[in-house]
């Protein structure tokens, strides 16, 4: 469902933007680009983990969809249209 797209969408952001963040200062403290490489890493696989699987807090506004219509009326409409004339260039 859409809302629970929207809310994937923000945790996912949340949590790289976080890390980002809290990678950068530990980088910057310890003076080691690795520390920040790791922990914006980190930060990543976890967001993958919240948001890629279809967790129920996704699935609670679900889509309703169109019933399925017989075959033989889908036919039968498009035999009732009239056939395109294209314009002569």
């Amino acid at each position: 469902d859409y809302k629970g797209q929207k809310l994937a969408e923000q945790i996912f952001q949340g949590i790289i933007l976080v890390s980002a963040v809290i990678g950068f200062i530990c980088g910057y403290i310890t003076e080691q680009f690795g520390w920040t490489v790791y922990i914006v890493m980190a930060g990543f696989i976890l967001s993958c983990l919240l948001t890629l699987p279809p967790w129920p807090m996704y699935r609670r506004n679900p889509l309703q969809w169109l019933p399925v219509q017989e075959s033989g009326a889908e036919e039968k409409k498009s035999a009732d249209r009239k056939p395109k004339r294209h314009a002569k260039n």
